[in-house]
C-alpha cells in the first residue's frame, strides 16, 4: 500500500511549492510589500520544500 521507493517528481514539487508560496506572497504584495522581496520569499520557500522532499521529511 505504501511505496517508499516511488519515483519523486521534482518538477511537480517545485511548481506546487512555488504556487503555494506565490499565493501568500501575492497577498503580501497587494498589502504593500516590495515585489522583489516577495519573489525572494517564494524562491526560498520552494527551495526549502524541495530539500524537505529530498530528505524525506514530507
Amino acid at each position: 500500500m505504501y511505496n517508499n521507493n516511488s519515483d519523486k517528481d521534482w518538477l511537480g514539487a517545485a511548481v506546487t511549492a512555488a504556487l503555494g508560496a506565490g499565493i501568500v506572497t501575492s497577498f503580501a504584495v497587494s498589502q504593500g510589500q516590495n515585489p522583489f522581496i516577495a519573489l525572494a520569499i517564494t524562491g526560498f520557500s520552494a527551495l526549502i520544500a524541495l530539500l524537505c522532499g529530498y530528505f524525506g521529511l514530507i
